[in-house]
């Protein structure tokens, strides 16, 4: 029985030791400042704001919440590895230091993954249930797709290279030209009929929507994706009408 003990002790103190080991890098040494310090410039809707720090702050920003499990190895590594790989692609405490431009292509991807389900991962939410993402949550994300600059009504001509700079900036977040992504494939998209790539998972709306792409039906999809399909997966705008015009010019090339 004392062998046992001994192991059972050496076992624990093991797994202790080793969780100061950071094989994929330490977000432990990020400063916490509290989460009342989040989004407080941020230039979106006070309740999208709530949403983001209640579920998506601990590991899309420098206030992680430790819990007691995250101090053992090898879990402390996996979770660490998480929350890396999330600061990388959003971090909150940063938010204000973004361009604006980084800023709407990260709000179509949280609008878009929301809708989807992707976010929180599986592995988060079978620890932390309470941070799925209700019906009422995805609409209040939503909404930061309505903020920004006003609409300019009036625009010249498209160019196509202004164009390419508009989708560099904010549609490679979830689209490419020749890939699926969280978006579909672009290339050849002028003339395509709405929700035709086969193998994509479209929503039944944009699916049965009958739409073909051209000029004007790209120019209200991308000035308001739920006024043309109300149920689409996509809720990221354009909304100055010159990018709108380049950017159709660069799809249509």
């Amino acid at each position: 029985m004392k062998r046992i003990g001994a192991a059972i002790v050496l076992w624990a103190v093991a797994l202790t030791g080793l969780a100061f080991v950071h094989p994929f890098g330490d977000p432990r040494v990020e400063y916490a400042k509290g989460r009342d310090t989040l989004l407080q410039g941020a230039n979106m809707p006070a309740d999208a704001k709530k949403v983001l720090i209640t579920k998506c702050a601990d590991c899309h920003s420098n206030e992680t919440r430790w819990p007691v499990y995250s101090r053992l190895a090898p879990g402390s590594w996996l979770i660490e590895r998480d929350i890396v790989e999330a600061r990388k692609k959003m971090n909150l405490s940063t938010w204000e230091q973004m361009a604006g431009d980084t800023q709407d292509v990260l709000i179509g991807k949280i609008i878009q993954e929301a809708k989807s389900g992707k976010m929180p991962p599986p592995q988060y939410r079978a620890l932390h249930w309470e941070s799925k993402l209700t019906e009422a949550d995805v609409a209040m994300l939503s909404t930061m797709g309505k903020t920004g600059q006003g609409e300019a009504s009036l625009s010249g001509p498209g160019d196509a290279a202004r164009g390419r700079v508009v989708f560099e900036k904010r549609c490679t977040g979830c689209h490419a030209m020749e890939g699926d992504r969280e978006g579909p494939r672009l290339a050849g998209v002028f003339g395509r009929r709405a929700g035709s790539v086969a193998g994509f998972d479209y929503s039944a709306g944009l699916k049965n929507s009958g739409m073909t792409w051209n000029e004007a039906t790209l120019e209200r999809w991308l000035r308001d994706p739920d006024m043309v399909v109300p149920d689409t997966k996509m809720d990221f705008h354009v909304p100055k009408a010159q990018e709108r015009s380049d950017l159709i010019a660069y799809l249509k090339r």
